[in-house]
This record gives C-alpha cells, sequence and structure tokens, in this order.
C-alpha cells in the first residue's frame, strides 16, 4: 500500500526564514564567481541539503545550486527521492534543474525571483503543469523575490562594470 505524505502547511515565515539561507549560499557563490544562486532543501523544519552555483569551479555543467542542494539532500538521507522535501531557490528552476525537482520527488518547490528568459516554473513554460509528469509539485514563485533579484543585478551589473583595479 502506497504511503502519502500530507500537503505541507505553508508557513510564510518559515518561507522567509529559508530563503534567507539561499540567500546566503548565493552570496557564497557569487563570492567565488559563480552567477549567484542558492538552494536549500528541507524536510520537517530541518535543512538537509544545502547548495550554490559551481558550474564554473566544478567544470560541471549540471552543477547549478538545485542539483547541489539535491545531491546533498539525496547523500544525507542515503535515499535518491526526497517524498515531503520542499526546495527553496533563490532564482525560478530551468529545464534540467526542473526534470531533477520531478524525479528526486520534491513535494514543494519555493523560488525568488523569476528567470524570464529560461525559468520552468512559470515564465518560459509550466513544466510542472505537464500531464505527462508522474509526480506534481507544489510551486510557489516570489518568496523575497526583490533581495533574491538584487543579488543577481549586482552581480551582473559588477561584472560588465568593474571597480578600477579589480579583475
Amino acid at each position: 500500500m502506497a504511503r502519502f505524505r500530507p500537503l505541507p502547511i505553508i508557513d510564510r515565515s518559515r518561507d522567509d526564514l529559508f530563503m534567507r539561507e539561499a540567500l546566503a549560499l548565493a552570496e557564497q557563490g557569487a563570492g567565488q564567481g559563480e552567477v549567484p544562486v542558492g538552494a536549500v532543501v528541507v524536510l520537517d523544519g530541518e535543512v538537509i541539503g544545502r547548495g550554490f552555483n559551481r558550474p564554473i569551479g566544478a567544470h560541471d555543467p549540471s552543477a547549478h545550486a538545485e542539483m547541489q542542494a539535491i545531491r546533498d539532500a539525496a547523500a544525507r538521507l542515503a535515499n535518491y527521492r526526497l517524498p515531503g522535501a520542499t526546495l527553496y531557490v533563490t532564482l525560478e528552476p530551468c529545464s534540467m534543474c526542473a526534470g531533477l525537482i520531478v524525479h528526486s520527488r520534491i513535494q514543494r518547490l519555493v523560488y525568488g525571483a523569476s528567470e524570464p528568459r529560461a525559468g520552468m516554473a512559470q515564465s518560459r513554460g509550466r513544466f510542472f503543469e505537464q500531464d505527462f509528469l508522474n509526480h506534481r509539485v507544489l510551486v510557489e514563485g516570489g518568496v523575497l523575490a526583490e533581495a533574491c533579484g538584487q543579488v543577481l543585478t549586482e552581480f551582473f551589473r559588477a561584472r560588465r562594470h568593474p571597480v578600477a583595479g579589480e579583475g
């Protein structure tokens, strides 16, 4: 008999708290020259996975923040599936990460800033609403969207206009 977890009770203050942790990870990535995106996986109120973008440093095009956080969580639980978990990520996921979220059985996705070029939750496509998917993910965007977007804006502004004596 299949076991189902109840739908999570949405707590906005908790969402803000975990998104701030993802923002701190995004800043850590920016400090390493990576596009500042951070992610945390939470299960039963506890962070079980952390990650930030690392494609440049890891020489790995799949090393997105979501991928890093989900890999960390799966390793900690010794399970490739994460039922009942919530993924908090500072930027709307791309198609690769959207597929990963479904395959890992994340229950809820909470993201900050929209990604108008490649976001697959709402901006460019509504991946999680596709009929062919065998797992449904609850999706909520816009949590601390301004702060999440600002980190990205500042990062790219600094890359376009470096401070004299840097870079």
